[in-house]
């Protein structure tokens, strides 16, 4: 094992051993480099005052060499924030504005320690790192039964994890903790457990509110009482879009320093919450219970994305960070978010009037993008596939009962007219049926 690798592996044991045990094998591995080609660069580029021969890009006229037509489309920014490499762990004052955002949005976090967010490609890329820190073969990977398929990819493809599951909600209708308590306490003979939260949950648009978090923070608090390792990692892909009276916050605020077997992890980004899917633009943070591990995790973090992608797109980065800094950003934004709302309130106001009640009922949804039918007298996929054939509508059929319809993309004086054509679908499907 590499000495630096070792080191940080010291490190975490002796700050907090179970951290260290939630380490998968590649995971105890990895480290960044500290004399390699990027450490000497930045070296370089604070004292080569006269010529600096370090990095691999190009220099003209005293700054990076770029092309005139690419250019003329981005003047608004000066070439050296956009055409030279981004650090590894992100645009150090992307770092900070996202840092100052975070805390302002989540007072529970208070004072509790987290580290400083890594800038990461995106939120998929920000699991995808959680999952080879963290993930083994065999390993539990906790997720509802409504759930994004990518997790699939990245946890039991990827890295041969199994995934658990069990019901999102509970007999009323709320989320199911008591379902997670028994999944967690399922791991127990492992030891070890990896659970995902994601809200506003994708495909359903569900939030649980204050009493449904706590109960979800009691029953990974448990589990770890019970002897069992806990990673937790809230995807807040959505974060922000609450349109009713769930919870307003992370759960990583609640989490953050909740038991010394849980490790908390948020990852979220911009690519939703500032409506710029494109730029690819995500963060990872974590909770610890202390400066010298949280480093030692983000160092191990660094080493994944070197490996991997090597570093982030600088000039999304500096995109995002201008649109922090502008004073017409929070503005700019709840406009945003009226509209959003404006859709989820019309998107529920017309599916509450009764008039399809025959055909579906639909899962709760408070938030986010989405929400779920639960169809009651026909097969989803026919239904997905009737209404883009006919129709030339696109939904998302997810089994045989529910199809995930996203609000998000369609104008609220629109919405009476797409649940009408589904309606109509599934009356087409079952006069067909019913003849034959």
């Amino acid at each position: 094992m590499n000495p630096l690798a070792r080191q940080l592996n010291e490190t975490l044991e002796r700050e907090n051993s179970h951290v260290h045990d939630m380490l998968s094998a590649l995971g105890k591995s990895i480290y960044f480099p500290k004399e390699g080609i990027l450490s000497q660069s930045a070296e370089a580029k604070a004292k080569a005052k006269k010529f600096n021969a370090t990095i691999g890009i190009a220099i003209e006229n005293g700054q990076p060499m770029h092309l005139k037509v690419i250019q003329d489309t981005l003047s608004t920014y000066a070439p050296k924030d956009i055409y030279e490499y981004a650090p590894p762990a992100g645009k150090p004052e992307l770092r900070t504005a996202w840092r100052k955002k975070m805390l302002e949005e989540n007072p529970d976090i208070g004072s509790k320690l987290i580290g400083n967010p890594i800038v990461t490609n995106a939120l998929t890329h920000g699991l995808s790192i959680a999952a080879d820190l963290f993930a083994d073969v065999g390993d539990a990977v906790i997720i509802p039964d409504k759930n994004w398929e990518n997790y699939e990819l990245t946890f039991e493809i990827r890295r041969g994890a199994q995934i658990v599951n069990y019901p999102l909600y509970n007999d009323n209708m709320r989320f199911n903790a008591q379902g997670l308590r028994e999944a967690l306490l399922a791991q127990k003979s492992k030891g070890k457990a990896i659970v995902v939260l994601n809200f506003p949950n994708n495909p359903t648009g569900y939030t649980p509110d204050a009493q449904e978090g706590r109960e979800i923070t009691a029953a990974i608090q448990d589990a770890a009482e019970a002897g069992i390792n806990v990673v937790v990692l809230t995807d807040d892909a959505y974060f922000g879009l609450f349109f009713e009276g769930s919870l307003h916050e992370s759960l990583f605020g609640q989490l953050a320093d909740l038991h010394p077997r849980v490790l908390a992890v948020k990852i979220d980004g911009a690519t939703k919450e500032e409506y710029v899917w494109g730029f690819r633009v995500g963060f990872i943070t974590y909770a610890g219970q202390s400066e010298a591990l949280l480093s030692a995790l983000e160092q191990k973090t660094m080493g994944i994305i070197r490996a991997t992608i090597s570093s982030g797109p600088h000039p999304s980065q500096t995109f995002v960070l201008h649109a922090l800094n502008s004073p017409e950003f929070a503005q700019q934004k709840q406009e945003k978010y009226e509209i959003m709302k404006g859709r989820a309130n019309r998107t529920k106001s017309i599916l509450d009037s009764g008039k399809f009640d025959e055909a579906w009922g639909y899962y709760p949804f408070n938030s986010g993008y989405f929400m779920c039918l639960k169809l009651k007298t026909v097969d989803a996929e026919a239904l997905r596939v009737h209404l883009l054939n006919q129709h030339g509508v696109g939904t998302i059929a997810l089994g045989a009962t529910d199809l995930r319809v996203a609000f998000s993309c369609i104008e609220e004086g629109n919405l009476e007219e797409l649940f009408n054509l589904i309606y109509q679908s599934v009356k087409e499907i079952e006069t067909v049926a019913a003849s034959k």
